[in-house]
């Protein structure tokens, strides 16, 4: 008797390129592009797990932008941590000033 997983070994590559998303292929271009600079200076490699935590707050269409913006820089590495940086809040006048 032959084991099941032999016979399911086909339908396990064909759910995952059914799963494949944008968000997961951008997540996954980061990835490529970031760490051979990132081991190469001695930090460890992104994982998949911290790039999501990284683009968690970032819409899928502005991570083309992002895309673009670091594809066109001469340092990818550094647009990239640059543009994901947040941008602090503006101060707002107190209460006080409103009356």
């Amino acid at each position: 008797m032959e084991h099941i997983g032999k016979h399911m070994a086909g339908l396990s590559e064909r759910s995952k390129a059914e799963r494949a998303t944008e968000r997961g292929e951008m997540m996954k271009y980061f990835m490529e592009r970031l760490n051979p600079s990132r081991v190469r200076d001695g930090y460890a490699p992104l994982t998949l797990a911290r790039m999501g935590r990284l683009l968690v707050a970032i819409p899928t269409k502005d991570l083309y932008y992002l895309k673009s913006v670091c594809d066109q820089s001469k340092d990818f590495s550094k647009k990239f941590w640059w543009e994901i940086k947040p941008k602090p809040a503006p101060i707002e006048a107190s209460g006080e000033d409103k009356k």
